[in-house]
């Protein structure tokens, strides 16, 4: 199993602007559908988390824009997990359009209890699953 997914959609009418393009925001709710997908994938739901009290408190994300979306384009979402620590995970991410690279960037995220504060996620069980994925060093992916 991978630490990296791909996730299809098409661009909807309500996702563009006057000028028939992706509004740019879009492009982070994309991000955060391939790693709710990602996280699926490997069988880690964001309810998963939740159920061990944990959230996932995005602390930054940058998106560099290559090539617009329009309406009814099949974008392909490649997300990647690049780091994981006890206290956070971080996630790059591709949009392309039949191949062509049309967006990229990365978001942090830190591990927080029901409090909003960070949380150690080593007094989890989600710690010693996510450790197992990291530890096979599957696309460069470690543990920290």
């Amino acid at each position: 199993m991978e630490l990296k997914g791909k996730t299809r959609l098409r661009v909807r009418y309500a996702e563009t602007d006057q000028m028939g393009i992706v509004y740019h925001s879009n492009y982070l709710i994309w991000f955060e559908v391939g790693r709710t997908e990602l996280f699926r994938e490997i069988g880690l739901p964001y309810t998963r988390f939740e159920e061990q009290g944990l959230g996932l408190a995005v602390i930054e994300a940058s998106c560099r824009y290559r090539k617009p979306a329009r309406y009814d384009d099949e974008l392909e979402i490649v997300t990647e997990i690049e780091k994981i620590t006890t206290r956070s995970v971080a996630f790059s991410y591709q949009i392309l359009r039949a191949g062509s690279l049309l967006a990229q960037g990365k978001t942090v995220h830190l591990f927080i209890n029901k409090q909003g504060h960070h949380a150690d996620i080593r007094d989890t069980g989600l710690w010693s699953e996510l450790q197992l994925f990291a530890n096979r060093k599957i696309n460069g992916v470690s543990a920290q």
